[in-house]
């Protein structure tokens, strides 16, 4: 546990909270990605969240309260799932060590913002959403309204877990790392491979288009989709989600471009009559 009832060199002996937790986790949920900016990306969202905290360990305009504040303005940038982790770690360290423990602070923020983007992005940015938004689209296809209310209740999960996951850290502090680092690692790895099948499955289920021209020869009609079935089943939504890939690797390009190409590119094949739903 990295925090004790000894406080080393917090000047001001304050310890954290549930008001502080409770300040903290709204500010992260709610506000944590308004000063988002490119060149240090979280940094100001990441200080201006634990600012009134910091200036119950150090108090109000002192030395110390601004060197922290300086070390805390450096560049940041993690998984919005997770970036509280960080922040019970730090607050952990700072409430026992002080200012004592500014490198270290510094150091942690530095060596788990990356990983902790990649575990967060890979299971909260993609993987869930991408198999709950499936499920939920599949039910209403059907017409049943409950994929809905299951998407809302993942979503809810996660603000919960997101909600109490800086208490945890701030009581494990570093052990929290150390102890799971390996597991964490094995989930990132695993989350992956399973967006990629998700994804796969997705494009081959979700996108229905096919090429309805047909030729007769002789008494015989051949169809053009039946012959791509042949050579690979799904083969039109495979070239068209490479296509989509390949499109937004272009400089310049944007998803809002995109979907609009999308649009004019199937209207115009549609009105052909060289695609069709």
């Amino acid at each position: 546990m990295m925090n004790s009832n000894k406080t080393l060199d917090n000047p001001r002996n304050y310890k954290l909270t549930d008001a502080d937790f409770r300040q903290i986790n709204l500010k992260s949920l709610f506000s944590f990605q308004l000063g988002w900016n490119y060149e240090r990306m979280q940094n100001t969202g990441y200080l201006w969240t634990i600012l009134p905290q910091l200036r119950k360990i150090y108090g109000d305009g002192t030395p110390e309260l601004k060197e922290m504040m300086v070390t805390h303005s450096q560049f940041f940038n993690t998984s919005n799932f997770f970036n509280t982790i960080i922040t019970g770690i730090d607050l952990a360290i700072e409430e026992e060590q002080g200012i004592k423990g500014k490198d270290a602070v510094a150091g942690i923020k530095a060596g788990l913002m990356g990983p902790f983007a990649a575990i967060g992005d890979a299971m909260f940015g993609s993987l869930v959403p991408a198999i709950m938004g499936a499920i939920a689209a599949t039910m209403a296809i059907q017409g049943n309204p409950l994929g809905v209310f299951l998407y809302l209740l993942v979503s809810m999960s996660i603000m919960v877990f997101r909600w109490i996951q800086l208490k945890i850290a701030y009581r494990k502090g570093i052990t929290l790392v150390t102890q799971y680092g390996q597991k964490l690692n094995a989930l990132t790895n695993a989350a992956t491979i399973l967006g990629v099948f998700v994804i796969g499955v997705m494009c081959a289920t979700m996108i229905n288009v096919y090429v309805p021209f047909e030729a007769m020869i002789g008494q015989k009609v051949v169809s053009a989709q039946a012959n791509l079935d042949l050579i690979m089943p799904r083969l039109v939504p495979a070239l068209i989600v490479g296509g989509v890939y390949w499109l937004l690797g272009r400089p310049k390009m944007n998803s809002n471009k995109a979907i609009m190409i999308i649009i004019a590119f199937c209207i115009l094949l549609s009105w052909a009559g060289l695609l069709a739903k």
